[in-house]
């Protein structure tokens, strides 16, 4: 990005921090410098200073995960944002009617960022938290959210074929995905048919504030219970995502 104002530092750090996530388990300096190309002596200052500020920790065996300080920064975040708050307040009644649970999640890139989760208690719990990303060709939420894209924008976001899969049965090209999200943009919610995970589908459906697709809430479901509940999850679903949609 060019920028007269641009401050590298600040892009090392960002693109140290976000790698660290991407690695719950930890990652040494030397893994470090040679998946930035940042040499071992900058990357040696820059961790040095990220673990003072509490961004990061280091660990026993001398793996750097993230710190405290973020999960405050994170907290803080979520704390303030209205639709976060909106969505833990009605959702909690919807994941109640639906026995499933729901999430709320918004398009970074390629990618969904999942901002927050309303969890009904069973015997199989989903793996995504809010702050994980998936990609979102692979996700009901992704699909939902690239839909309100220009063809132009999924081109830059998907230049590279085959795309990563989560499963065998994840779009892999851009024709297939081009195809999906008109499917998408005709019926007004999206699917994923074990695309994420194997043995869940999932049916997602757009909030949209000022005339633009700004997030999407989903629910996600064991296979086994799709046909009984698809019907009844779609019509909550949508009625959720109405009522969190600005007026």
């Amino acid at each position: 990005m060019e920028n007269k104002y641009w401050v590298p530092a600040i892009e090392r750090a960002d693109a140290v921090l976000r790698l660290i996530a991407e690695h719950p388990g930890g990652l040494r300096l030397i893994d470090l410098s040679r998946q930035t190309d940042i040499n071992k002596s900058s990357m040696f200052s820059l961790l040095n200073t990220l673990e003072k500020l509490n961004w990061i920790r280091r660990d026993k065996d001398d793996t750097f995960r993230l710190g405290s300080a973020l999960g405050s920064i994170a907290g803080g975040y979520f704390k303030s944002n209205d639709l976060i708050s909106s969505f833990h307040q009605e959702a909690s009644q919807t994941k109640v009617k639906l026995g499933e649970t729901i999430q709320l999640a918004e398009l970074i890139g390629s990618e969904v960022l999942y901002l927050a989760k309303e969890e009904y208690p069973g015997p199989v719990r989903l793996t995504s938290e809010p702050g994980m990303r998936l990609p979102a060709h692979s996700t009901a939420l992704g699909k939902v959210l690239l839909a309100d894209l220009p063809d132009e924008r999924i081109a830059e976001l998907f230049a590279t074929e085959p795309f990563r899969s989560s499963t065998p049965n994840t779009i892999s090209d851009r024709r297939s995905l081009a195809r999906e999200l008109n499917r998408v943009r005709e019926l007004g919610y999206g699917e994923d048919l074990e695309e994420a995970v194997q043995g869940f589908h999932c049916i997602a459906a757009p909030i949209v504030r000022q005339g633009k697709v700004v997030s999407a809430v989903s629910c996600s479901m064991l296979k086994h219970h799709w046909e009984a509940k698809r019907s009844f999850v779609l019509t909550e679903l949508r009625m959720l995502a109405s009522r969190l949609s600005a007026p």
